[in-house]
Parts: structure tokens; sequence; C-alpha cells
């Protein structure tokens, strides 16, 4: 390719509007545009780098015995309405209806659509299967941001493997773990493996796969001493013991008329956060249901969500508190409350001496006894990991990181082949239902978690493996004939031993070049001139180092080759 022919429509500045260095970066470099808010235009550099995402992903997949599939974008409501995901998916789902009134969706994921395609598996004998595709998925994201990282029209891969039991569903999810490891490795993404939350999808058992990023919005718990790593959604960790004061004979009344926070009741009222029960109202499946933590600890909503299992759950409004409770949020407990289900964190199990809202506007109560004076429902682990507390597995300190997502690989279950009605003749003679695993890879979020770990102040640094090029082939000074015969037979050269290169020949100063080549992230640059061709020598520069070597003509293919190969 020659650079004049290609359309590389690089800035000088940063667009106005970009957050993260991959969405700097890739507008500036010409890779992509925004149509609107959350879609974005792939131009040719960025159809390239996606090309060859998408290959090392094939490549692996297949090494799985992986059969790749291509499913419609749109499904019909029916589908979604037999998993129960068509009123569970809420607003994210774009939905539409046809000339004749039919509901219809804009894929999101495609678990219903690969189970409807199963029914035609009859025997166990055509087990397991794992099938996979790569197609453009949209969520009606209600905050787009980053560029590429969190958009409402996207590519996934998303596989599917489909067992006639939970031993040969551990296998094949063991065999995409491994995949996936291999994957990020290739296209140069430090994943990080993290237990995770199923969420809508269900299931018994998710890993995420977590790039560090200082743009990304997902939390990661994880100790450098033992390895044990999870989203923030999953994480547990070890609590320091609290020594606890003994419990009035009963709850004790105590005003706290200016008192609406958890700071408030410990600055005014000498009250500690971690002496304290703090009270808040959910609505879950539309049942006001009381959520307990301690006074110092965040509720995970995703945790509530699934220990609970509702399909729904939202803070409860003001009037809605009122009427269960008596009283405004600042004096709520769960004292003698009986009429609406208490859920406490584990973190108050056990705790006397403690302090919460008496369900009077204005009052608290000291002395309170969790177990005794509260009907706590259920216990749970509701809160929110904070950096610094103990690991759970080893003890060390944890860390949070914040990461992107790149992957998550799902445990399924039979949730979806039951629905659909998914059966297999097993072994013995009777009907089985086969049990399911999925596997998905945002493409688009790859490409971004790339830049995101590979750039610098002068632009992308791309591995060479999923580069738009591989080598920046760069004519400096006049030309002349000897010159001009080298560089073609340097150009021709490289094709011939299949390097992916792009001759600079345009007219511009070398400086103009080098900046270009620097900013979209080209790994290699030979520079070819008069000066050194009078010696026999051409300049290699390396991007990732800036380092560059002098190397003979007739050495500069197998040395770049040599580059390029090595890991």
């Amino acid at each position: 390719m020659r650079w004049s022919e290609l359309y590389v429509p690089t800035l000088r500045d940063d667009p106005a509007d970009a957050d993260a260095a991959s969405h700097r970066l890739l507008v500036r470099g010409g890779f992509i545009r925004q149509l609107m808010a959350g879609h974005y235009s792939l131009l040719p550099l960025a159809v390239r780098v996606r090309a060859k995402v998408v290959e090392v992903i094939r490549e692996e997949m297949g090494r799985i015995g992986a059969q790749e599939w291509l499913l419609p974008a749109m499904h019909p409501a029916e589908i979604w309405q037999k998993s129960g995901r068509w009123e569970v998916m809420g607003e994210e789902m774009f939905r539409l209806k046809d000339r004749k009134g039919a509901d219809f969706a804009l894929g999101m994921t495609h678990e219903e659509v690969i189970a409807t395609a199963a029914l035609e598996l009859s025997s166990y004998k055509q087990l397991p299967q794992i099938w996979y595709q790569f197609q453009t998925k949209f969520r009606d994201e209600p905050r787009p941001k980053s560029g590429l990282m969190r958009v409402r029209e996207f590519t996934m891969k998303d596989a599917y493997s489909f067992d006639l039991d939970q031993a040969g569903l551990d296998r094949s999810f063991d065999l995409n773990h491994e995949a996936y490891t291999r994957i990020f490795r290739r296209l140069g993404i430090p994943a990080i493996p993290v237990q995770a939350s199923s969420g809508s999808m269900g299931g018994s058992a998710s890993v995420e796969f977590m790039s560090p990023t200082e743009a990304g919005e997902d939390l990661v718990v994880h100790c450098t001493s033992c390895g044990y790593a999870a989203n923030v959604e999953k994480a547990t960790s070890a609590l320091a013991t609290v020594a606890d004061d003994a419990s009035a004979p009963t709850p004790e009344p105590f005003d706290t008329p200016d008192t609406k926070t958890i700071d408030d009741l410990a600055t005014q009222h000498s009250v500690p956060a971690d002496r304290q029960v703090k009270t808040l109202v959910y609505v879950l499946d539309g049942q006001i249901t009381l959520v307990l933590m301690r006074g110092d600890h965040n509720l995970v909503e995703q945790k509530l969500l699934d220990v609970t299992a509702a399909r729904t759950a939202r803070p409860a409004q003001p009037d809605e508190i009122r009427e269960a409770l008596g009283a405004s949020p600042g004096s709520l407990g769960a004292v003698g409350v009986t009429a609406h289900p208490v859920i406490a964190d584990e973190a108050l199990r056990g705790r006397t001496g403690m302090a919460t809202g008496a369900n009077k506007d204005g009052v608290h109560l000291r002395g309170v006894d969790v177990e005794r004076d509260i009907t706590v429902g259920r216990w749970a682990d509701l809160r929110e990991v904070q950096a610094g507390e103990s690991c759970p597995v080893c003890g060390t300190a944890l860390e949070v990181v914040r990461t992107v997502e790149v992957g998550h690989i799902f445990k399924l279950g039979r949730k979806y082949t039951e629905a659909l009605g998914v059966t297999v003749l097993g072994p013995d003679g009777t009907r089985v239902t086969p049990i399911m695993g999925c596997y998905g890879i945002g493409v688009e979020r790859a490409i971004a978690a790339i830049v995101e770990a590979h750039h610098d102040d002068a632009g992308i640094v791309w591995p060479a493996a999923v580069a738009p090029f591989e080598v920046a082939l760069v004519p400096v000074g006049k030309s002349d004939e000897a010159t001009d015969k080298a560089v073609a037979d340097l150009y021709a050269g490289l094709r011939a031993e299949r390097v992916d290169v792009i001759l600079d020949d345009r007219a511009e100063r070398p400086g103009v070049k080098f900046r270009d080549i620097e900013l979209i992230g080209i790994p290699y640059r030979i520079t070819i001139g008069a000066r050194g061709l009078a010696e026999g020598n051409v300049e290699v520069t390396t991007r990732a180092t800036g380092e560059t070597t002098t190397i003979p003509l007739a050495e500069a293919i197998p040395h770049v080759r040599t580059l390029i190969t090595t890991p």
C-alpha cells in the first residue's frame, strides 16, 4: 500500500470531547469518526486493525474446535419472552415493530437465537458443540462515552457451548478460558481474569477478563500475593474484628434533630460510622425491602440483585419510604420492623451496642443488638470491598484497580435450553436438556483496550500482530535513480516476504512523515535515503522504544522479519 493512495485523515489537535487516551488517539490518528453518540464509523486503518483482531480470535476459537456461524441481528420478541428477558432487559434493548405490528428487538446478545438453532440437535452423540459468530450488537446505552469503549453499536464475538452434563460444561468453560488467555496475550491486552456476577445472563458462574486503565468504569479487587481477583460486584474481603460495647437491655432512643447522614451522627453525637446501622430502602420486584449496612460500608446493588434474584430493583422514593416506615431518610431503622423483608450485610452479624434510626424524624436508637432487636430475614455479603482490606484467601492487603471489561465467559446452565425446549436423546434413551455456556469478546472495545495499554505522548504503539501496517518504508532526501530503485526493490521484497508494509511516498518533509507514522503507531520504520545508501545502509526504527539501528540494505528485510516475528 502507498500512503498517497490511503485515506488517513490525521488531526493535529485532540478532539475536545475525548475523555480516554484511546478515544483521543483513534480520532487523531484517523481510525474512527463519530456519527452520533455511541455510534462510530471505522475508517480504513481501523478496518485493517479490526480484521487482524478478528483473525486472532478466529484462529484461537478454531484451535478449541469452535465452528463459526452468522446469526440474525434482528430477533422476534417471542424467543425473548420465552426466556423471560423481554421485560428484564428494560430500556437497554432497542425494540421496534414491523409493518404488521409484530414486536422485534435488535440483538443485544444471542442466547435465545442460538438455543433456537440448537433445536435441531437430536442426540447426545452430537455433543459437545461450540458455536461462535462475529455479529453487530445494539444496546441503548444511556451514557455512551470514551470512544469505542462504551457504545451503542458494536461487534461482539459471542460463542456458545452445548454439553450433555455439568462435567462437559466445565470442560468447555475451561477450553474457552484458555483460548481467551491466548487471545489477549496475542493481542497485547493485559487482561486479569476475575470472578464476576452473571447479572441478567444467569447461570452458576462467570469470569470477566479485565484490562487495567484509568478510562475504565469497572473496579477489580486484586491480591498481588496470591492472585485472588474479583469484580467489585463479586469481591469479598476479611474484615478486622471490631470490639463492641455491650448492648442496653433494650434500644434507647435519643434526640437527633439535625442529623440526616452517617457523618452527621458521627460528628454531632460521637457515634463512629462503623458503630452505625445504615438502613437503605429498596423496591425489589415491587416489594418494599430494608437493606442494612454498616455505616461506613457501601452497598453493591448487583450483589443485592444476585442474592435476591430480583428481576427489578430500585431505591424507594421518599413518599414510599414514609408510607412504609413513618419517617424520612436520615432517621430510618429496622428495629421492630416486621411488615417488610429485612436483608442485612454479613458485617453486621453479631454486632452489639450499635446505633440506628428510630423510624421517627429526629430520633435515633443506641444500644442496639442487631440479632436481638432486628428481624433479619436474610444475611448476605452486600458490601463494596475497599483497598487495604485483607484478602479473603491469604490476608494480604487488597488493591482496587480501575479496569475495562474485554471479555466475559459464563456457565449459563439450562436456563435457555429449557426455555426454548432444546432436548437430545441421552445414552439411556431418555430426553436430556443440554447445558450451555456463553463466551463474549467485544471486538472494537478490544481495539480500544490495546490502545489504552500501548500508547505514549506521540501516539499509538500497536503490537505488530494487530498494527494496521507492520512496517513503514520512508524515502527521505532528494530523489535519484539509485534511491528510487532501492526503494522499489525494498518495497517489493518486503511484500514478497508477506510483510504488511506501507510506502510513504508523500511529498512531505521527513518530520511530517515521522510524526504521522508515530501517531498511527506503525511498529517499525525503515528510513532510506541517498546519504545512507552511499554507504549501503538504511535505518530501522522501533516505535515502542524509539531505538534506531543502522542496517546494511541487503539485511534490512530479514532483520525486519525477525523483529516482527519475535514475541
